[in-house]
């Protein structure tokens, strides 16, 4: 499962070989003489009594009182030394830490229970949770670990992201820095359960089902005693309505789904769960870092970064963003999945941008670190320095969707609609199928940079297309869609998706020399740069569900997330507009029903789909 291999440590390590696991309050391990880490492993205990399974790597070329990184994580610890720093870890153990990794309650040999909740506990309440968790073991490790100098880091990726960052809400005085990287805050509204309430379904049928079905992450199995499915698309089509995944194959042992049916709205449930409302003002240096094409985990990080920018006068706060998907600044991070750039953004990342961070607030080595948000540039594969996020030069700009198809900055006259049927039994899939399992899919880990010509063709796509740029368009800061739109049903999702179109003669060095080849050239890929979904029940209300007018045009607002790119002169824009986007989401029947997990096979009806003048995508365009 990509979120054990390759989510920080937990990649690196695993690079290594390593043994059975060593059992808990073993003595120290004396590593061969060329062993990078000596190893330990302990039970700490929580303030309720809890032990948490953790291990203590120590660098073995290095002398000294050194400070603490930790990480905690429900994806498992090392079980042995590792013979070598992984190549993720080079340019930050040039320095010296103690690396400590521990798993969350419930997980692995850790004790107690492990429910996925990211609520806090009561001002004022002893009551044990995350953020408790991690200032009872800081404050465990600076007492108690030997050769520690009492400065502690923490950092982490995807769910060890959330877990660094949650740390924020309650910091230990010794809690010196901190590196969320992507990370969450909302899991109702994005991120790994839901896209603004639309659910994640294939998702997290493979991803929750390997934290919460047993404690030691083994992967849900679609077709028992057999192969797995050839296209999940199939799959998913069959099993009908989301209460059926529960009902015929998890049967409760996966409780998040469980409370995803039963809450299908942003409810009082939802809302405890968003944890950034806790936070205070900033006083622990902290570094950001997300990937404007994470697959995973797009919104949460940029939005723990807002929410600290709120006060933080001291400019304690920094945010570092890149052509990345989950996790692939941790590798050399030199392309965009099927697109190369040539230059290691992850690399440079690791080694200009983390290992100094640390440096500097760890070890008091070097400059402190400027500049508010670092930004490997798409389209220019550059880095740019901003004072501020959102640069202030940047200007919202409105990109017309007109009838004809075309998309333009000038304002359409007098112009109707465009429309299409849209059928819940023929939805359109999210990447070009077969769609394999989501772990350890390599199709997964790119979808969103995914070439978008495979919906060509399709009759419930629209498909907005301007002509080709006289110029280079520099885009940084948030981008969004407003649709003014209407369906034949009483509730519709509306998909929008922002695209730069490469020119038709990008490519003019891969060889075509045998059958198959002309496919692979980047010629006219269409790269999505933005995307994302809306469902209709919740445009005036995320808390209330309210049926749509049948035929009445309204705005359908579509957050589209921050971004920092370039279109470059001779490509185009496109913009494409659907109602699935299957099964990364689930299937809207078209009929309003009280809870959408619950509707019955006659609620799903086609709709007639309309989009009409005045629809528009607003880009922060800089200069």
């Amino acid at each position: 499962m990509y979120r054990r291999t390759a989510a920080l440590l937990a990649a690196a390590l695993a690079a290594t070989a390593l043994t059975a696991p060593a059992p808990a309050r073993q003595a120290a391990t004396t590593a061969p003489p060329t062993a990078a880490f000596t190893r330990e492993e302990i039970m700490i205990p929580m303030r309720d009594g809890t032990r948490l399974q953790t291990v203590i790597l120590r660098p073995t070329d290095k002398a000294g009182k050194l400070p603490i990184i930790l990480r905690r994580t429900p994806y498992g610890v090392p079980n042995a030394a590792p013979r070598s720093t992984p190549e993720s870890m080079r340019f930050l153990m040039q320095d010296g830490y103690i690396l400590v990794i521990q798993n969350m309650r419930g997980r692995y040999k850790s004790e107690g229970s492990f429910d996925m909740s990211t609520a806090l506990s009561p001002q004022g309440s002893n009551a044990p949770d995350e953020a408790s968790d991690a200032y009872d073991t800081i404050d465990w490790l600076v007492k108690n670990l030997s050769g520690n100098n009492g400065r502690v880091g923490m950092m982490g990726g995807s769910y060890p992201g959330y877990t660094a960052a949650v740390a924020l809400a309650r910091p230990h005085p010794a809690l010196k820095a901190a590196s969320p990287q992507a990370a969450w805050n909302d899991w109702w509204m994005n991120d790994d359960l839901h896209r603004y309430g639309a659910f994640r379904l294939s998702y997290l049928t493979d991803w929750a089902y390997g934290l919460q079905n047993n404690k030691n992450g083994d992967d849900f199995d679609y077709n028992p005693g057999g192969p797995p499915p050839v296209d999940l698309y199939d799959w998913f089509l069959k099993l009908g309505p989301v209460e059926n995944l529960d009902k015929l194959h998890f049967k409760g042992s996966v409780p998040m789904l469980t409370q995803v049916i039963e809450h299908p709205d942003y409810d009082d449930h939802w809302k405890r769960q968003v944890w950034t409302d806790r936070l205070g003002r900033t006083t622990v240096p902290t570094l950001h870092v997300v990937g404007f094409w994470d697959q995973e985990d797009p919104l949460g990080g940029w939005k723990i970064y807002e929410r600290m920018e709120k006060g933080d006068p001291k400019g304690l706060s920094m945010i570092v963003a890149g052509p990345w998907n989950h996790g692939s600044w941790r590798d050399a991070g030199d392309n965009l999945g099927y697109i190369p750039f040539g230059k290691p953004s992850g690399t440079e990342f690791m080694r200009d941008i983390e290992a100094p961070f640390f440096a500097y607030w760890l070890h008091g080595k070097g400059p402190r670190p400027t500049g508010e948000a670092r930004i490997f540039q798409s389209g220019s594969w550059q880095w740019k320095t901003y004072a501020k996020w959102p640069p202030a030069e940047s200007k919202a700009t409105s990109l017309y969707l007109h009838a004809d198809g075309s998309l333009s900055f000038t304002a359409p006259s007098g112009e109707g609609c465009r429309e299409y049927i849209s059928d819940p039994a023929n939805p359109v899939p999210y990447r070009e199928r077969p769609i394999s399992v989501t772990y350890p899919s390599q199709e997964w880990k790119w979808w969103e940079a995914a070439d978008q010509r495979f919906v060509n063709g399709r009759p419930d796509v629209l498909t907005y297309v301007s002509a080709p740029l006289d110029k280079d368009l520099t885009v940084s800061g948030a981008i969004s869609a407003t649709l003014q739109a209407s369906t034949s049903g009483t509730d519709s999702d509306m998909v929008v998706k922002l695209i730069d179109v490469l020119p038709d003669d990008y490519d003019r060095t891969t060889p075509i020399k045998a059958l198959g080849d002309y496919p692979k050239t980047l010629n006219g890929y269409q790269l999505p740069i933005a995307m994302e979904v809306r469902r209709g029940r919740w445009l005036e209300s995320f808390s209330t569900p309210k049926p749509l007018v049948p035929n009445k045009v309204v705005a359908w607002n579509v957050p589209l997330r921050d971004h920092d790119h370039v279109f470059r002169k001779g490509h185009r824009i496109m913009v494409q507009v659907q109602s699935s986007w299957f099964p990364v989401i689930d299937r809207n029947p078209q009929r309003f029903v009280p809870n959408i997990y619950k509707a019955k096979p006659a609620d799903f009806v086609k709709a007639t789909q309309r989009v009409c003048a005045g629809s528009l995508v607003t880009l922060p365009v800089a200069g």
